[in-house]
């Protein structure tokens, strides 16, 4: 919840201290509110939003706090508002499940069209969210090329040069002034990028986890891990179990 405090706490405008990176050859900035902007194409990217997962919980019986839609909108509003996008592209996942965006109340479909108007907007379908976004702006595909670039839910395996994906909410543990600190972090060998999920209610799994083996050159590995106001750039080696 640390990027809700901060867009509560300071206006978009404020100073942070992001991170500069390249992917392929296409320069990228992670934004610790847990965006990655493409400064050449004026593109936003955010993966794994799950909105809605607290009516999906409560659809099934289990009660969360029902603010999750609400707080993670804000927090997309102020990472547009900093960057002031032409496209931007949510790598699937969208929804917690498949009726999300078609439950989802009319107050947050406004708050959607006001974010959407005047740009271009990309839904990449995700493995919750498989028959795209409902009567949303913008378009919804299963993956999109663009400028050097391919952006998917899922990562593939093998080779995958220019890969933006999501899908495994990357996490990273460090120790600092003698504790261990996990955060959610971009990770990236600079041939391709794992997203951090943004959905404040979302957790991680950790780059140590099995289910990333062969999908970084581990010597090349980079955790870009959210912080309250900047990112921390940490290489794989220095990072823990």
């Amino acid at each position: 919840m640390h990027r809700l405090a901060h867009t509560l706490s300071a206006p978009a405008t404020a100073p942070l201290l992001q991170a500069q990176t390249v992917i392929n050859g296409v320069a990228a900035i992670c934004d610790p509110l847990g965006g990655l902007y493409l400064p050449e194409t004026g593109t936003l990217v955010v993966s794994d939003l799950h909105l809605e997962k607290g009516s999906a919980f409560a659809r099934r019986g289990m009660l969360l706090p029902p603010y999750d839609t609400l707080a993670t909108l804000r927090v997309l509003e102020a990472a547009i508002a900093r960057h002031d996008p032409k496209l931007v592209i949510s790598l699937g996942d969208n929804f917690h499940d498949r009726v999300g965006s078609a439950v989802m109340p009319d107050t947050f479909r406004h708050m959607i069209a006001s974010m959407a108007h005047g740009r271009e907007w990309v839904w990449i379908n995700g493995n919750h969210d498989p028959d795209g976004a409902f009567g949303l702006p913008g378009a919804s595909m299963d993956e999109l090329s663009h400028a050097g670039l391919v952006f998917r839910h899922e990562p593939r395996r093998g080779e995958a040069v220019g890969e933006i994906a999501g899908h495994l909410h990357p996490a990273a543990t460090v120790v600092r002034r003698d504790r261990a600190v996990r955060r959610a972090c971009f990770a990236t060998d600079g041939a391709r990028m794992l997203m951090p999920a943004f959905g404040v209610t979302t957790g991680g799994l950790d780059l140590r986890h099995r289910a990333m083996t062969g999908l970084f050159d581990r010597s090349k590995l980079v955790a870009h891990m959210l912080g309250r106001d900047r990112i921390y750039s940490v290489r794989f080696a220095k990072l823990i179990a």
